[in-house]
């Protein structure tokens, strides 16, 4: 597979193709856009992604923009292993819950949005973490009880996939941003078991080329 995936170390989004790739044991070459320095707002990143968002991932002619478009993609391109669960209800169930955090949790907490808050109504740096903290813990609270029904080792049953790949890197944000996870102890569960895999490990922030320490 001769694959280029435009990823920033801390995009959740870009964070969620990086361990999808691992799972299905695919190569694509990372090229890092650096948020925090504007890089995705730049003429030339534009010019490949008009939206001026990570992930963007090319595969010969194919070119998508969207993490779960580009999950999509891969998961049709590359059946096996497959990321989502035998049986049409244990799929639907994967999905809700990936775009729970994708659809519901996500949109309103990048960055784009986050630096709007600040820009417009003088958002601190604590009710920016506070924004954030009050919609992961909405949903979180969803997943929480779905996971009561379907969870194994993972979210759905016992193998990863689309759901434990969104859950993780949502799970690394509600940490930087300062959220009580205690009331969460299946979605904690799910995460302990996956980020013990390589696929995970592989895809974390802290192995990335643009790795940066700090908030």
């Amino acid at each position: 597979m001769s694959a280029r995936l435009y990823s920033y170390y801390r995009s959740s989004a870009a964070y969620r193709v990086r361990i999808a790739l691992n799972l299905k044991g695919l190569r694509a070459e990372i090229v890092p856009v650096h948020l925090r320095h504007g890089e995705q707002r730049g003429e030339a990143y534009r010019a490949l992604n008009p939206a001026g968002l990570v992930p963007w991932f090319t595969d010969g002619t194919v070119a998508l923009a969207q993490s779960l478009a580009i999950i999509e993609y891969l998961e049709e391109a590359h059946p096996a292993p497959a990321l989502l669960p035998a049986g049409l209800a244990n799929r639907a169930y994967a999905r809700e819950i990936a775009h729970i955090i994708a659809c519901d949790i996500h949109p309103i907490g990048n960055l784009r949005v986050l630096d709007k808050l600040s820009a417009d109504h003088g958002a601190t740096p604590e009710a920016r973490a506070a924004w954030n903290r009050h919609w992961m813990a909405a949903g979180f609270g969803a997943i929480e009880a779905r996971l009561e029904q379907t969870a194994g080792a993972f979210a759905v049953g016992d193998a990863p996939g689309l759901a434990d790949l969104c859950i993780v890197p949502q799970l690394y944000n509600a940490r930087r941003f300062g959220l009580d996870l205690s009331p969460y102890p299946r979605l904690a569960a799910v995460e302990a078991a996956a980020r013990a895999l390589p696929a995970f490990i592989k895809a974390a922030p802290e192995h990335q080329p643009d790795f940066e320490e700090g908030p």
